[in-house]
C-alpha cells in the first residue's frame, strides 16, 4: 500500500535540492528564464532577443572605459534636503535609503579616464539610485564634468539613464537643465566633441537637456528616450500612438538620434568615433 501513498517532498531520506537564490532571471522582453552567469557574461544583455537590461553606472563605465584609466571626482558630493520635502516618505529618507542600497553618495558618477587611450571626462547617471533623477548635486557633477572637459580640452561623454529631474528639489532641479546645458554651451565654443549615450530609460529634465545636446547621440537597441511618457502624451492628444513610439528605432528614423548600437559594440564605436573627432590618440608611455 505504501506504494500508492504520497509523500511529502524532501521525505524518505533524500537529500533535498537546493537552488541558489538569484541564480535565474527572466527576461523582460522575451520572458525566457537565463541564468545569471551566462546573461553576465553577455554583457547584461539577453542571448535570445538581444534584450539590454540595465546596467548600474559603475558596470557601465568599466564596459566603455581603458582598465584602470577611471579616476573619479566628486564623489562625496550630495543632495541637501532645502525644501523639507516629504510625500509619503520624507527626501530625507528616501535619500538615506538610496545611498544605503546603492553605495553611491548621488545618482550620477563622473571622473576621467581613457578610453581607447584618447583621454575624456565621463559622466554616468545611476537608475538605482531614485530613478536616475537630477537633483541639484547631479547636474553640479555633470557640469563640473562639462568644465573639466573644457579646461582639460577633452572630449564629454555622458551615459543617461533617468527618469528625469527630481521632483523633491523643485525649481532647484528645473534650474540643472539650464546649468548643465550653458556648461555644453561653452564646451562647444571650446570646439571640442559630446558624445550622448542614450540608454532605457531616458526621459523628462535629462532628455530636455544635457542627454540631447551631443554632437553624436548614440542609443541602446529599444532604449526608450522621451520627454513625457507615451501614456501621458496618448492620454493627453487623445489619439493612438505609432508603434514604436519613443523607442531608440523610432527616433532613429525620424532623425532625433544618429545610431543605435549594441551594448558589445558600444566600446569599439567611441574608440572609432574619438578618431574622427580628435585625431590620434596620444602616443603611449
Amino acid at each position: 500500500m505504501a506504494w500508492f501513498k504520497r509523500e511529502p517532498l524532501g521525505t524518505g531520506g533524500e537529500a533535498k535540492l537546493k537552488v541558489p537564490e538569484g541564480l535565474w532571471i527572466k527576461c523582460e522582453d522575451c520572458k525566457e528564464i537565463l541564468s545569471k552567469p551566462e546573461l553576465e557574461r553577455n554583457l547584461h544583455v539577453c542571448p535570445r532577443c538581444q534584450h539590454h537590461f540595465r546596467i548600474g553606472a559603475r558596470v557601465r563605465i568599466d564596459l566603455l572605459v581603458d582598465p584602470g584609466s577611471f579616476e573619479e571626482r566628486d564623489a562625496t558630493l550630495r543632495s541637501l534636503d532645502p525644501l523639507n520635502f516629504k510625500d509619503q516618505k520624507s527626501y530625507a529618507d528616501r535619500l538615506r535609503a538610496a545611498r544605503k542600497s546603492t553605495g553611491m553618495d548621488e545618482a550620477v558618477v563622473v571622473g576621467m579616464a581613457k578610453i581607447g587611450g584618447f583621454p575624456v571626462s565621463l559622466a554616468a547617471l545611476e537608475f538605482s539610485f531614485l530613478g536616475g533623477s537630477m537633483g541639484s548635486a547631479v547636474g553640479e557633477k555633470v557640469t563640473r564634468a562639462i568644465e573639466r572637459a573644457t579646461l582639460a580640452k577633452v572630449p564629454f561623454i555622458a551615459v543617461s539613464c533617468s527618469g528625469g529631474a527630481r521632483m523633491q528639489e523643485s525649481v532647484l532641479s528645473l534650474m540643472q537643465m539650464a546649468k548643465t546645458s550653458a556648461a555644453l554651451g561653452l564646451l562647444a565654443r571650446a570646439r571640442l566633441p559630446y558624445v550622448s549615450i542614450l540608454t532605457d530609460p531616458t526621459t523628462g529634465g535629462v532628455t530636455a537637456s544635457f542627454a540631447m545636446l551631443g554632437d553624436v547621440l548614440i542609443a541602446e537597441p529599444k532604449a526608450l528616450i522621451g520627454f513625457a511618457g507615451p501614456r501621458v502624451i496618448q492620454d493627453t492628444i487623445r489619439q493612438e500612438l505609432p508603434p514604436g513610439f519613443q523607442r531608440a528605432e523610432f527616433l532613429l528614423e525620424h532623425g532625433f538620434t544618429d545610431l543605435i548600437v549594441e551594448r558589445k559594440n558600444l566600446r569599439p564605436v567611441l574608440i572609432q568615433l574619438l578618431g574622427f573627432l580628435v585625431g590620434e590618440p596620444p602616443a603611449r608611455t
